[in-house]
């Protein structure tokens, strides 16, 4: 800034901040250099679905190149509230907060937070700042039966915000800071093979979202791409998504805590497995839990994805140690969460069996997934992606089994036109239809055979659209679907844990809303 260096960061999806208040001039225009160096070749840095070679291959994509998201310029007093932290905990009927204190060290300083859920005022305390940071748990007054309780509970169908209103004051009782926040009452958990919300079952249905639009990349075009996409995957009946291999823009995650969308959020993988592809991933994926952890949509972490940066777990016990290293430091750093510690295959450490398979016939989709044939047939014999599901051996049946990829189809060649700018008119999937039509047959056939397992959790089908060279969406890479939406969405019915559930008379009316 003005020609004195200021800051350096590495990593391409975490955010960092300078204070540039002494190298600002007094008067006259201010010059601002960024420098990046970024190796496209450099296989140790977490790069997700970026490719390395010159020309997107296979299932990798063109590379990003340049600032992504969002920078802006604030001006704060001398101390200011920089960071916040929210939990809930429906158990004790509290919501936690964690707020750090930016700037001078100021004696005597007070939080002032009100928490409000519409114009119903839930708390309004005051908290001593004691070495630049506050630590409560503000106790909300327990609505009693669950009718009053469901009415402030955040769930898909019913996305409830609990707003925050902060002011920071000085020991004379002067507001020197204000800042606004939100967050929501609502808890994860697993129980045996279930995924719990609120203390109720709640079968997932996601889909696989890369996240990029022809025309912008990585980078939404604008904040109304967000809720547009949002709306479709909801339209499309699903409750959530599984951003796959992408740290999506904070603004994505504000309009799923504030429209409802259930989201997995992955770590971009290295494809390099060294002393320095370790250090990188680990510190950028603390970061990522320490940005994201707030937000209420996030229902799931995932450090790896199908072995890539570690691919020799089967015979390295030191690849093996490091992935079960972040399953266990994820969990430290958020307790609250279910954790996979590699999606897809050979599994070493997980709350979530995820299995990827893309078997096109329903039919063996259907007799692999029985719940006679889970321990015996598919934990012991069956290699779906050609790859055992566990590298360890211990098999525990008491854990919900989600098929975290499964499905993309393809539309035949000849079925592609101008809709899929961006996309290679060589484009693939996993298996192709022949027409329009085939190509519903085929999804409403598979996704009514996944969704009627008991065996399964949930699932996630890929993908959301069309991206470059793969041609799996069921909609176009401009967000056109491939088929009637309405048709799209009648293949996802009620599943048999939302049957379940529904039997019970108190949570019948919130399925139904969430079906909605």
């Amino acid at each position: 800034m003005n020609g004195t260096k200021v800051a350096s960061h590495e990593g391409g999806y975490t955010p960092f901040n300078i204070d540039i208040t002494d190298v600002l001039r007094k008067s006259g225009p201010q010059v601002l250099v960024v420098r990046a160096e970024d190796d496209p070749l450099d296989l140790a840095k977490p790069r997700g679905k970026q490719d390395w070679k010159q020309e997107p291959h296979s299932i990798w994509y063109p590379r990003t190149t340049g600032i992504w998201q969002t920078v802006w310029l604030e001006a704060v007093p001398e101390s200011f509230i920089q960071t916040i932290k929210w939990t809930s905990n429906l158990q004790h009927w509290e919501i936690g907060i964690e707020a750090y204190i930016g700037g001078a060290r100021i004696e005597g300083l007070e939080l002032v937070v009100r928490l409000r859920a519409g114009e119903t005022l839930l708390s309004d305390d005051r908290y001593s700042v004691v070495v630049g940071e506050v630590h409560r748990q503000v106790a909300l007054s327990d609505p009693g039966i669950d009718d009053f309780r469901n009415e402030l509970l955040w769930s898909p169908g019913s996305p409830i915000i609990v707003y925050a209103d902060l002011e920071l004051r000085d020991s004379k009782g002067r507001v020197i800071d204000v800042a606004r926040s939100y967050t929501a009452l609502r808890t994860i958990s697993l129980e045996g093979d279930r995924f719990i919300l609120n203390g109720r079952p709640l079968h997932l249905r996601l889909i696989l979202d890369q996240g990029y639009w022809p025309e912008t990349g990585l980078t939404a075009p604008d904040d109304e791409a967000f809720v547009r996409d949002i709306r479709l995957i909801k339209k499309l009946g699903f409750n959530g998504v599984r951003k796959h291999q992408k740290i999506e823009n904070p603004r994505f995650l504000y309009w799923a805590d504030r429209m409802g969308l259930l989201v997995w959020e992955e770590m971009p993988s290295a494809y390099r497995y060294t002393q320095k592809s370790i250090e990188r991933l680990t510190r950028e994926w603390v970061q990522v839990l320490n940005r994201d952890s707030s937000h209420p949509c996030i229902v799931a972490w995932v450090p790896f994805n199908e072995s890539w940066g570690v691919p020799d777990l089967p015979t390295s016990a030191a690849q093996r140690h490091y992935v079960q290293a972040l399953f266990h430091l994820t969990k430290t750093l958020d307790p609250t969460r279910p954790v996979v510690g590699n999606d897809g295959w050979e599994s070493v450490a997980t709350d979530i069996i995820g299995i990827h398979d893309y078997d096109a016939d329903p039919s063996r989709i259907a007799s692999r997934y029985k719940l006679t044939e889970i321990e015996a047939r598919l934990f012991k014999r069956e290699r779906p992606g050609g790859r055992m599901l566990f590298v360890d051996g211990q098999v525990t049946r008491d854990q919900p089994i989600i098929l975290t990829e499964f499905g993309g189809i393809a539309l035949s060649h000849n079925s592609h036109d101008s809709r899929n700018s961006g996309n290679s008119v060589n484009g693939w999937g996993y298996s192709e239809a022949k027409n329009p039509d085939d190509f519903l047959n085929r999804y409403r056939e598979l996704l009514q055979t996944v969704n009627d397992l008991p065996a399964l959790a949930g699932f996630c089908y890929t993908q959301f659209t069309d991206t470059y060279q793969e041609a799996n969406g069921l909609l176009y890479a401009d967000r056109t679907p491939k088929a009637p939406i309405e048709a799209l969405a009648l293949a996802i019915e009620s599943s048999q844990a939302d049957k379940q559930a529904s039997e019970d008379p108190v949570w019948r009316d919130r399925i139904m809303r969430e079906q909605h």
